[in-house]
């Protein structure tokens, strides 16, 4: 055994990097010399790119650094801060291990960027003294309902409009912001840099909420209450929180008269609970008429931040979508003889409808884990796992097909790796003593990315199997967006991966799936850059407040969404990354 593992460390082993695996070596033994320099990192340990990441630098707040290797054969463990041996094991168990303790060796170039930002991007933050919580329960009290496509309060959409105008004066006086009003609701405002060779980036929001059921709410949804540490009310996390978050933002970049580089714009749609067909739809055709259409990135809402939502995951989680799953509803219809219950057929058109129902349930859409960006999602949060679920997503290679499977059997995880199945609606009969004549049925589906809505027409009829069944798709079918790049270079990505670190620390930050639909299907064209994130907590206890009873949101986790957007505009406010960010230091 130790000879083989011997021969293995002659063959690794790195120019310049003295060593084996069994042997120990002082830590400030023969450090080979590199261009590392400590001048532009905030303290802390970083692992030197040009020694394959088997030299460490000790970086101290004066800019002075220690300097450290790890013996060829070992890696040094962050937690530990050790380097751990990784001896007398068979040659997979050998990986396995060291991938466990510290790194994924085809990802090496990553983890050698873990710690590297520059100090400089610490920024001033929003404080509540400004009033931002008294505006907040302003906004919750109008009610803003989109009940269906076209069927919204548009009176109510005029009042928050002009309360936005009011409260947010700078914005509205200032000569650098442009306000065009869009299909008479929605907004569109262009913030302009002075730096025109840079892209503009683009922020989405919506003025609309989702309709309540004032009785099942213990207090009333459209008065802002504040209780307990928490700010009630339909919106709090549907949109207008963010829509509040990005007003006062700007108002404050204003303010400061914090000079603007990037020319920047902020959509609000006035109808997204819609499908934003007089919203959205229509800013996005303005923006094309007038040749506003190229944009570096986009941010909309999207996935929240999770606490205790992912298998064996011990660290709150914050997924930035990258793909946004495509929707479509299929109707189910069977046409019976109306009759006498007295005298029933073998079958009634409600029995052989729950018959074809049921097969849907049944017969889920295939697993799809490692073809999207959720195999990434799992090996990023591998260092916030316990054991052993640590082992499993750190070796992928190896434990891919059990990890499918555990992610099946979680609700939420279970929505990033297949087109997801629910039927939502089911409808028949008149009288208890009355045959049914039509039974209908409503299923909706969520399509992952690399699936089309044309497969999952196909599939939901080949599973049904019954002429007497009709299966057609309701309303409009939309098909998934494609997967962003989300890269160590990817400017939107970096940029909105930073700026949730400095306002939300000891997190894990990933790349994820946005299973629901937003307002981000009009604007595909304009970039290949789209992002999905909502700075909001939420546990899978309470993920149904969203457009559900008693939806809230803390007073603490609201101050932190208005920085987070403070911080997305300050940091796109360059022309390009400082360099690659890969971990949540910040």
């Amino acid at each position: 055994m130790h000879n083989h593992l011997h021969s293995a460390a002659r063959v690794n082993r790195i120019a310049g990097i003295p060593g084996l695996a069994w042997k120990d070596y002082p830590v400030f033994t023969t450090v080979p010399r590199t261009s590392f320099s400590c001048a532009r990192t905030s303290y802390g340990y970083y692992a030197d790119i040009e020694t394959g990441c088997q030299v460490w630098h000790y970086c101290q707040p004066d800019g002075r650094h220690n300097s450290f290797l790890c013996p060829n054969g070992t890696v040094f463990n962050q937690a530990t801060r050790v380097c751990d041996w990784c001896i007398t094991l068979g040659a997979i168990t050998l990986v396995v291990v060291c991938r466990t303790l510290l790194i994924t060796p085809d990802r090496l170039d990553e983890y050698c960027n873990l710690d590297q930002q520059s100090s400089s991007s610490k920024h001033q933050s929003i404080t509540p003294e400004r009033g931002i919580f008294e505006r907040f329960q302003q906004a919750l009290r109008f009610r803003t309902i989109t009940r269906s496509p076209h069927n919204y309060n548009a009176n109510e959409t005029i009042q928050f409009i002009n309360f936005l105008r009011t409260s947010f004066p700078r914005i509205h006086s200032s000569p650098l912001v442009r306000l065009d009003i869009i299909n008479d609701l929605s907004l569109l405002y262009t913030i302009n840099g002075f730096n025109p060779s840079l892209k503009p980036y683009m922020l989405l929001a919506h003025l609309d909420v989702v309709p309540v059921q004032e009785n099942m709410w213990s207090v009333p949804p459209f008065d802002g209450v504040i209780k307990d540490g928490y700010i009630y009310g339909r919106g709090a996390l549907d949109l207008k929180s963010v829509v509040m978050g990005i007003m006062e933002s700007l108002e404050f970049m204003l303010e400061q008269s914090t000079p603007i580089e990037r020319t920047f714009y902020v959509a609000i749609g006035h109808d997204e609970e819609g499908r934003g067909l007089d919203g959205a739809a229509q800013i996005a055709r303005w923006m094309v008429k007038h040749k506003m259409d190229q944009v570096e990135f986009i941010l909309d809402e999207g996935p929240y931040i999770f606490r205790n939502a992912l298998p064996g995951v011990w660290r709150d989680v914050a997924m930035i979508g990258v793909a946004e799953k495509g929707l479509v509803n299929m109707k189910l219809t069977v046409n019976g003889n109306v009759g006498h219950s007295s005298v029933p057929p073998r079958e009634t058109s409600i029995v052989r409808l729950a018959r074809a129902v049921s097969r849907l349930h049944a017969n889920s859409h295939p697993n799809r884990f490692g073809s999207g960006p959720e195999r990434d999602m799992i090996e990023a949060l591998a260092p916030y796992s316990s054991m052993p679920y640590k082992l499993l997503y750190t070796n992928l290679w190896l434990f891919s097909p059990l990890v499918a499977r555990l992610l099946e059997a979680d609700k939420l995880a279970n929505s990033f790796i297949r087109t997801t199945t629910a039927v939502t609606i089911f409808s028949s009969g008149i009288k208890d003593n009355v045959l049914p004549g039509k039974a209908e049925a409503t299923v909706n589906h969520r399509i992952y990315p690399l699936n089309t809505v044309e497969d999952v027409i196909e599939q939901d009829r080949q599973l049904i199997d019954d002429p007497e069944v009709d299966v057609q798709v309701l309303g409009v079918a939309i098909e998934p967006h494609p997967i962003s790049p989300y890269g160590s270079h990817s400017f939107g990505y970096q940029t909105i991966r930073r700026s949730i670190g400095q306002v939300f620390p000891n997190i894990a930050i990933i790349p994820g799936m946005m299973y629901a639909a937003t307002d981000t299907r009009w604007y595909l064209n304009f970039t290949n850059n789209i992002y999905r994130f909502s700075p909001g907590y939420l546990t899978l206890d309470n993920l149904n407040i969203v457009h559900g009873h008693n939806e809230r949101i803390s007073e603490s986790n609201y101050l932190k969404l208005v920085n987070f957007y403070h911080h997305v505009m300050l940091n796109s406010n360059r022309a390009r990354l400082d360099h690659p960010l890969m971990k949540d230091e910040f």
